[in-house]
């Protein structure tokens, strides 16, 4: 049975996610989720990671939300796969 994966956006600016296994990169406008059901893409202004609770793979974060997107592909496939094993 795969993990529950919800996520739970509140006017544009808080999101709250669950089935997240780590967060591969993140800056003010960007955070790249490794969830249960792919990668997941944030992107905005003043993104800011509030909590992400390794055991439970729940994960808060505020800003302002301007997109998110799913990929079945990490950021960190390809040629730098080898160099940051």
């Amino acid at each position: 049975m795969q993990e529950k994966h919800n996520v739970i956006m509140e006017n544009r600016s808080s999101l709250k996610i669950s089935g997240v296994n780590d967060i591969d990169k993140f800056s003010d406008t960007t955070i790249v989720l490794s969830t249960v059901m792919g990668e997941l893409v944030i992107k905005g202004e003043d993104l800011h990671v509030t909590t992400l609770e390794a055991q439970t793979g729940d994960f808060l974060m505020t800003g302002t939300i301007n997109s998110m997107s799913y990929s079945k592909n990490s950021v960190m496939d390809g040629p730098f796969k080898k160099i940051f094993r």
